[in-house]
């Protein structure tokens, strides 16, 4: 359960100042979250840019602590707030502002807008997700133990990584919001670089991934996606940003005639079984046994199998299973364009 930063306000400027001393030629964004007053914003930024800083991130996004004193996403989730804070920072400077939404909504895209609105400069998502770690089940505290009591923090990490793909593309996708856009929250790898940029961030922030293993990675990660622009023929990261954002639409748009099956591949399979446990009890049933030289393999009826991908994920062995497109050469059709063609009609009591 982490806080706002306990050292003295002095302090955090003093050292940002001497950063961007040593540093000239990096950028340095300093992140603000103060309580939701004017008069306070207009002075935190006034001092904080008098250190050479080259913008702001505001944090309208921690779950924790900071939001039951009005400050992080108790103002994220009210897109009011969000608008009207972002438009209070911009009235005292001109250097670029980036708003950091919280991810503890229904919906990503007004916050988004309301920002955008304020006059942010940028975004970024996401911030940490509400949770409880878990419970000691012999004590029966929960995690973290503060004198024998818990409250919710913020979860981040590796299992963030589709929460954040899919906020960062539902705003990649909006017409309102042309502003870019920084993608964060369980990126430890370049590929996870890769696909935050491919669904239109333009840019990454990591930090997870640093606790764990050091500012090394940061280098592992720029030479994979370097090599990975060379591959690919890319003269630039700015070609791929976005590259992936108009192959994601709502489900009503998808082709429902389009269907797969799982197909096992005899050479690979180690015979471990899993894949009939997971289909028999938690699927469609559709995966029965065969006999070759004596051995038992599974096998998929594929009739019956309706392309689930279970079988598929929790399979341990490469190139066991594989997802086989079945193409009966009908017309692609959506849910949309089946409906519009059929006349509306209502039910009641």
């Amino acid at each position: 359960i982490e806080l706002i930063t306990d050292r003295p306000l002095e302090v955090n400027l003093k050292e940002i100042y001497e950063c961007k001393k040593k540093y000239p030629n990096n950028a340095v964004i300093v992140s603000l979250m103060v309580e939701s007053k004017r008069e306070a914003w207009h002075e935190i930024v006034k001092r904080a840019q008098d250190t050479g800083a080259d913008g702001f991130e505001l944090n309208f996004g921690c779950p924790h602590g900071m939001s039951e004193r009005g400050m992080g996403a108790a103002m994220g989730q009210v897109p009011e707030y969000t608008c009207m804070v972002t438009e209070w920072v911009k009235e005292v400077s001109a250097l670029p502002v980036i708003v950091k939404l919280t991810p503890n909504v229904t919906n990503i895209i007004p916050p988004g807008q309301a920002a955008t609105k304020g006059g942010a400069d940028a975004l970024s998502l996401i911030n940490t997700i509400n949770s409880v770690m878990g419970v000691d089940i012999d004590t029966m505290i929960p995690y973290p133990n503060v004198n024998g009591m818990t409250a919710h923090g913020g979860y981040c990490g590796t299992a963030v990584k589709p929460i954040a793909l899919n906020m960062v593309s539902e705003l990649a996708r909006d017409a309102e919001i042309n502003i870019p856009i920084s993608g964060i929250g369980g990126i430890n790898t370049w590929r996870d670089a890769v696909e935050f940029l491919l669904l239109g961030a333009s840019n990454v922030q990591v930090c997870t991934a640093v606790m764990h293993y050091g500012y090394r990675i940061v280098e592992d990660m720029i030479d994979g996606l370097n090599n990975y622009l060379d591959e690919k023929g890319f003269a630039s990261v700015n070609d791929i940003i976005g590259k992936s954002v108009n192959r994601v639409t709502d489900w009503g748009n998808l082709d429902l005639k389009y269907k797969t099956v799982a197909r096992v591949n005899f050479d690979n399979c180690i015979r471990c079984n899993l894949c009939h446990i997971a289909c028999e009890d938690g699927a469609h049933q559709c995966i029965d046994f065969t006999e070759i030289d004596g051995l038992r393999f599974p096998i998929v009826d594929e009739p019956e199998c309706v392309g689930c991908n279970l079988c598929y994920l929790v399979c341990p062995a490469p190139g066991a299973i594989s997802m086989v497109r079945l193409d009966d050469g009908s017309e692609s059709i959506s849910w949309r364009e089946l409906t519009s063609k059929q006349p509306a009609t209502m039910t009641g009591d």
